[in-house]
């Protein structure tokens, strides 16, 4: 399996990239301000959203992919889509969300489709069989992957999470409460409608 080009792109670039676009959404947030524009709430959706996606990556890296984890992986993304909804429209309400922070976005929506349509590709039977067709049976138990990814693989990348996605959306959060008295909504986002883009 892990010779397999898919299960490569997936590991070698599909992840990277993603991981990329998310420290740079940081660099963003950070640039317009987040502290003082809509605070420590926006860094919480990003924190549900870092949940939403990590459920799923957590669940490829180490589980035996079968109908419960595509299900999971499918019922995930939808979520995060939801959640990344309100995350723009929650931000515009007192930062601007400019061309730049657009088009990551777009990278950070649809990098989690190319991931799951990847793995579906890579079990196509467990797919047909979620939905009732196809050859086998579905499969919905918990099981370690009988061929683990390699050691050092996950340990660079669960580094490279904690240190440049984790720690990063966390101090962004709290940088938020510190600069509005411990308040998760900045008065500048209060005063605003939903919708409206606003300048610092």
């Amino acid at each position: 399996m892990l010779a397999d080009p898919m299960v490569l792109i997936l590991m070698y670039f599909v992840l990277p990239v993603w991981l990329i676009a998310g420290f740079a959404d940081w660099l963003c947030h950070r640039a317009t301000h987040i502290e003082s524009t809509t605070g420590a709430k926006e860094s919480l959706i990003h924190l549900l959203m870092f949940v939403e996606v990590g459920i799923p990556l957590l669940a490829a890296m180490f589980l035996e992919v079968n109908a419960l984890v595509i299900a999971v992986m499918i019922v995930a993304f939808f979520v995060h889509e939801a959640t990344a909804m309100w995350d723009v429209r929650y931000a515009t309400t007192a930062r601007t969300v400019g061309p730049i922070e657009q088009h990551i976005h777009s990278f950070l929506e649809m990098i989690p489709l190319m991931g799951l349509v990847s793995v579906v590709s890579l079990h196509w039977g467990q797919f047909l069989a979620l939905f009732g067709t196809g050859t086998e049976r579905a499969r919905f138990d918990l099981a370690w992957k009988q061929e683990q990814l390699p050691v050092t693989y996950v340990a660079i990348v669960m580094l490279v999470i904690a240190l440049f996605e984790l720690l990063p959306y966390v101090e962004e959060f709290f940088r938020g409460l510190r600069a509005n008295a411990g308040r998760l909504v900045p008065a500048k986002a209060r005063r605003r409608e939903a919708g409206d883009t606003a300048i610092r």
